[in-house]
């Protein structure tokens, strides 16, 4: 029977890791009815605590993720086409591909214990702030897959922000970035080339700052976000290494900003 393999999947997920291993156990559940189980996945919360911690990186992004989509009650083409981008860009195939597809699907069914995942995740976490703002990185550009956040979404962000500690100014700076990131840049399978006609204020924008911002504060915040976003850092905290493209990609974006507005500024 379907259920079966799901039911059978969600209690061994359990028994190795609470709620994150629940969700990622009916992913593999849903494998296993179809004949694609993937032991690997199942045995990642026995080893290390780097895998362990690898494992609920990748369980929380893409069931959250399905989360976000659905809260207005329908998930868009464009929201699709991100987790699909996201799954292209971490280079994610075969089973890893059907588990987070599943995980995504899991996500949007209404009895998705949200608060129990982000709490388990926080606690994964221990302390890495690098780790979850990479993370809130990713579903606000999932919310924003449309162009435009609504308020049922907002309201799950904030309350997936107060889960996991993260400041309403630290989440409003970060909004910033994430829209000016989507003026700035062309959106595609990579989207590192600069809008032909996109503004010096975005560029500002990418960093966290505004044109009145001082040479000491642009190097400054450079400085900072590429170091948080460091991919070999990300990864020796824990980030799964098929994300390193996302952080490659995010430095070079930040870089681009960065060159833009030192160049402006060498012409006056």
């Amino acid at each position: 029977m379907i259920w079966l393999g799901k039911f059978l999947g969600g209690t061994f997920g359990f028994l190795f890791g609470g709620p994150l291993g629940a969700v990622l156990g009916a992913s593999i559940g849903h494998q296993f009815d179809m004949g694609m189980i993937s032991i690997q996945l199942a045995s990642a919360f026995s080893h290390g605590d780097q895998q362990r911690l690898q494992m609920a990186f990748f369980t929380a992004t893409f069931s959250v993720m399905g989360h976000i989509a659905k809260v207005d009650g329908r998930v868009s083409p464009e929201e699709i086409s991100v987790a699909n981008r996201i799954m292209d860009e971490m280079k994610i195939a075969g089973a890893m591909r059907t588990s987070a597809i599943n995980l995504f699907q899991q996500g949007k069914q209404a009895d998705f214990r949200l608060d129990d995942v982000l709490s388990q995740f926080a606690k994964e976490c221990q302390g890495r702030t690098d780790l979850i703002r990479m993370f809130l990185e990713i579903q606000l550009q999932a919310a924003y897959a449309d162009g435009a956040l609504e308020i049922s979404e907002e309201n799950l962000l904030l309350r997936i922000c107060s889960q996991l500690r993260i400041s309403r100014f630290d989440y409003e700076r970060l909004k910033i970035q994430i829209q000016a990131q989507q003026r700035f840049y062309e959106w595609g399978q990579h989207y590192q080339k600069p809008r032909q006609k996109s503004s010096l204020q975005d560029a500002y924008g990418v960093l966290g700052l505004t044109p009145s911002a001082s040479d000491s504060e642009i190097k400054k915040s450079y400085r900072l976000l590429m170091s948080q976003n460091h991919p070999d850092k990300l990864i020796a905290k824990g980030l799964p290494a098929e994300m390193m493209n996302i952080a490659k990609e995010k430095t070079q974006r930040i870089s681009k900003a960065y060159e833009a507005i030192m160049n402006s500024r060498k012409k006056f």
